[in-house]
């Protein structure tokens, strides 16, 4: 990335996926520097770590490629916090954003959310903790438009993506490991974005504020390394400086 006349690439900035973990064999991901942890709850509501991360679904190894390519030199850390069928939790979400923060990641990715108002408390004391340690948290809003948690916190950055991008054309899954009766409601409550289908039936390219909070969680690495760690709380000032503000009067919405 170009910032002010040089570029950067995330050296010396920690990245953590929460999601359903990362592929290290991934080829995309061939000497990238990869460590990580599954996270569980236990009888008593408390989170569990476990050091096996691989990602059995390939949702976070997606994200962690798109990651990559806008800071290929930053570290990547998993936090696996679902499985094959990509099932979770907001206590699980918050879990992962605390233990991240407590691990000193400066940017975290969440691209996922949900909608439940009465888990916006627990949430926002996660990501407020990880704040006031230094961290950058980023979440997908959703996809339609309506609240979803922890995009919609004031301590977070809530990524959304065009309007263009037609979310209900989208599969989330494919369709032939997983049939569309048993998606239920599982993708509007969790995930926030999908991929298209090609002409001749092979998967499109992701699309959706997903992949987009991916790429701006990339970004925000590379605006780490440029300003400094002392300087993490001005992230999202920046951020913001370089964002294309809409503006109703001159035609945007």
């Amino acid at each position: 990335m170009r910032f002010l006349g040089k570029e950067y690439t995330g050296k010396g900035v920690s990245i953590a996926i929460v999601d359903s973990g990362i592929n290290k064999n991934d080829p995309r991901l061939a000497g990238v520097e990869i460590e990580g942890w599954s996270i569980q709850l236990g009888a008593m509501g408390h989170a569990m770590l476990g050091s096996e991360f691989h990602d059995e679904h390939g949702h976070g190894t997606e994200m962690a490629v798109a990651v990559h390519r806008l800071a290929p030199d930053a570290k990547l850390l998993a936090v696996k916090i679902m499985g094959d069928r990509l099932r979770t939790s907001a206590e699980l979400m918050g879990a992962g954003i605390e233990t991240s923060a407590r691990n000193g990641v400066e940017i975290i990715n969440l691209s996922m959310g949900t909608p439940n108002m009465g888990q916006a408390l627990r949430l926002r004391e996660c990501c407020a903790n990880a704040v006031e340690t230094g961290s950058v948290v980023l979440a997908s809003a959703h996809p339609k438009g309506d609240r979803a948690y922890p995009a919609d916190l004031p301590e977070t950055v809530g990524v959304s993506s065009h309007k263009d991008c037609p979310i209900d054309k989208l599969f989330y899954f494919d369709p032939k490991r997983f049939p569309r009766k048993e998606w239920g409601t599982l993708s509007a409550k969790f995930l926030t974005h999908g991929y298209g289908m090609e002409p001749d039936g092979r998967r499109g390219r992701w699309r959706g504020p997903g992949i987009a909070t991916a790429y701006l969680s990339g970004t925000a690495a590379c605006l780490a390394e440029a300003l400094g760690k002392e300087k993490t709380g001005e992230i999202v000032k920046t951020l913001k400086r370089l964002s294309l503000v809409p503006i109703p009067e001159m035609g945007y919405s």
